[in-house]
C-alpha cells in the first residue's frame, strides 16, 4: 500500500445512488476521528470527509457530538469545504483527520483544528489551521501550516495532533513515505516556531521520530503522542493496509522527541529491525463471542478526561469491509507504564473510573475469561477463546493495587484488571488487558 489510509474523495459529475441520509449515520462513516469534550460536557468528534456508500456530498470535516461517547449525531461539516490555499496546494476535495485541540490564549479559549488535505499516493499534502469559539463553531480558516510536495520532498504532510507540554506545543505528522515528524509550534499562533514569515508554512520537515522499511511500504501513519504517568511519553500509530491488516501500536520515550523503543528495545526509526516485530500491537482485528467481526481498527486518538482515559479510532468489519465507524475503548496503564486497550467497547454510564475499587487481590481474578491473543497475524480476524484461570495460572502474580498486577519470572505479565460492561451478554463484568513475553492479550470475565 503507497497511499494514505483515508477515505476516497468525491467523483466529480458522477450521480449519486439512493444512499441513507447523513442524518441517519450516527457513527458510520466516521474516519481517521478525534474527540473533546465542552465546558457543559458534550463531546464533540471531527472526522475525515467519508461516505462507504459512495461520493461525498458534503466536505470540511465532518462533525459529531454525543452525550455518552456512545451514541452519535451527525452534525455536518465545520468547514464549507477544503480551505482555498489548501485546495490549491493539494488539490482536495475532501478534508482527512482533523485534530481538535482547545488552547488558552492571551485573547481567551480558542479550539484549533489541524486539518489535512492530500490525495491518494500523493505527497502534495497541506495540514492547515482553523479556530473557533467552540467546537460547534463557527470555524475560520488560518492557512496552510506545514506542505509537502511529492516531487520535491520525502515525507508527507498529513495527519497531525497537536501536543500541548505546559507552555510548550509541538506537531506531530506523517503518513506513510518518509515516516513520523514532530516540530515546535508557537502557542500564540499555532503555526511553526521556524516560519520565515507569520502565517507561512514550516520550514523544515521536524525531527524524524518514526518509520517503516519500504519492504512493508513505509506503512506507518495516524500518530498521537501522550504523556505517561510519572514521565515520559507513549506514542500511538497505525500500521499496515487500511482495509485488511490495519492495527495499532505504541511505543514509549523519555523524551518527547525520542527515541520512541518497544518493550525489547527496538527504535521505531530502526530500518534494519523485524519491520512486523517493531512496536507493540494494542489493538488489532478480533472476534468476541457473539460479536461482530472487527476488522482493521486503527487511526486513534485518546481522550482524557478526569478518572480515565479512552481510545478514539475507527474500525471495520469482517463482514462489511467497506462499512466504517467510530468506536471507543478504555485506555490503561500498567504498573510499568505501558498504554494498553481495553477489549470491550465504552458503555458511558455503566462504566467505573474509580480505580481505588478495582480487583485489589490476586484472588480477585480467578474465573473463566474469554481472551484474544494479539500475536496472530494481523491479516486474521483472531477469534476469542476461554481460558480457565486457577492458581497454577496466577501464581508468582504481584498485586501492585488499583488493578495493577505483574510477575517477573520466565512467563512475565504487566496487566491492568478493570470494571468492564460485556456488551454481548449485556452485564457488569471484569476485563482486562496484559503484556506478556512480547505480545499483548485482552480478555473478558465470563464465569
Amino acid at each position: 500500500m503507497t497511499s494514505s489510509s483515508h477515505a476516497a474523495p468525491a467523483l466529480a459529475g458522477a450521480a449519486v445512488p439512493s444512499r441513507p441520509d447523513p442524518s441517519t449515520w450516527g457513527a458510520r462513516n466516521s474516519h481517521d476521528p478525534t474527540a473533546v469534550r465542552d465546558d457543559d460536557g458534550v463531546y464533540w468528534l471531527f472526522s475525515t470527509d467519508a461516505d462507504a456508500d459512495g461520493p461525498l456530498r458534503d466536505s470540511g470535516a465532518q462533525i459529531r457530538r454525543s452525550t455518552d461517547l456512545v451514541s452519535w449525531e451527525y452534525m455536518g461539516c465545520a468547514l464549507e469545504g477544503v480551505p482555498g490555499p489548501a485546495r490549491a496546494h493539494a488539490g482536495a476535495d475532501g478534508l482527512w483527520a482533523p485534530d481538535v485541540v482547545r488552547v488558552d490564549t492571551a485573547a481567551g479559549p480558542e479550539w484549533r483544528m489541524y486539518y489535512s488535505a492530500s490525495t491518494f499516493g500523493s505527497r502534495t499534502s497541506a495540514i492547515g489551521l482553523a479556530v473557533a469559539p467552540h467546537p460547534r463553531g463557527p470555524w475560520k480558516d488560518r492557512g496552510i501550516v506545514v506542505a509537502t510536495d511529492h516531487d520535491r520532498d520525502g515525507h508527507n504532510a498529513i495527519d497531525a495532533q497537536l501536543i500541548v507540554d505546559g507552555d510548550r506545543h509541538h506537531l506531530v505528522y506523517g503518513s506513510f513515505f518518509g515516516g513520523l515528524h514532530l516540530f515546535e509550534v508557537d502557542p500564540a499562533t499555532g503555526f511553526a516556531l521556524d516560519v520565515p514569515t507569520p502565517g507561512a508554512p514550516a520550514s523544515s520537515p521536524g525531527t524524524l521520530i518514526a518509520r517503516r522499511p519500504r519492504s512493508v511500504d513505509t506503512a506507518i501513519e495516524g500518530p498521537f503522542i501522550l504523556p505517561r504517568p510519572g514521565g515520559g511519553w507513549a506514542l500511538i500509530v497505525s500500521y499496515d493496509s487500511l482495509v485488511s491488516t490495519y492495527h495499532v501500536r505504541v511505543a514509549v520515550a523519555d523524551d518527547l522527541y525520542g527515541p520512541y523503543v518497544d518493550p525489547d528495545g527496538r527504535v521505531m526509526t530502526d530500518l534494519d529491525e523485524d519491520p512486523l516485530a517493531v512496536g507493540l500491537t494494542v489493538l488489532a482485528s478480533h472476534r468476541l463471542e457473539g460479536a461482530r467481526g472487527i476488522l482493521a481498527p486503527g487511526h486513534a486518538s485518546v481522550l482524557t478526561e478526569d478518572g480515565h482515559q479512552v481510545l478514539v479510532h475507527h474500525t471495520r468489519f469482517e463482514e462489511t469491509p467497506r462499512q466504517h465507524e467510530v468506536q471507543v475503548r478504555r485506555l490503561v496503564w500498567t504498573h510499568q507504564g505501558w498504554p494498553l486497550v481495553a477489549v470491550q467497547p465504552w458503555a458511558g454510564v455503566r462504566e467505573d473510573s474509580d480505580e481505588s475499587a478495582w480487583p485489589s487481590t490476586v484472588a480477585e481474578l480467578a474465573g473463566e475469561w474469554e481472551i484474544v491473543d494479539y500475536a496472530a497475524p494481523t491479516d486474521t480476524v483472531t477469534p476469542s477463546r476461554r481460558v480457565a484461570v486457577g492458581d497454577d495460572a496466577l501464581a508468582g502474580l504481584v498485586a501492585h493495587g488499583s488493578g495493577r498486577f505483574t510477575r517477573a519470572d520466565d512467563a512475565p505479565v504487566d496487566a491492568v484488571v478493570f470494571p468492564a460492561w460485556d456488551a454481548v451478554r449485556g452485564r457488569a463484568t471484569l476485563s482486562f488487558a496484559a503484556r506478556t513475553s512480547g505480545r499483548v492479550v485482552v480478555g473478558t470475565r465470563v464465569g
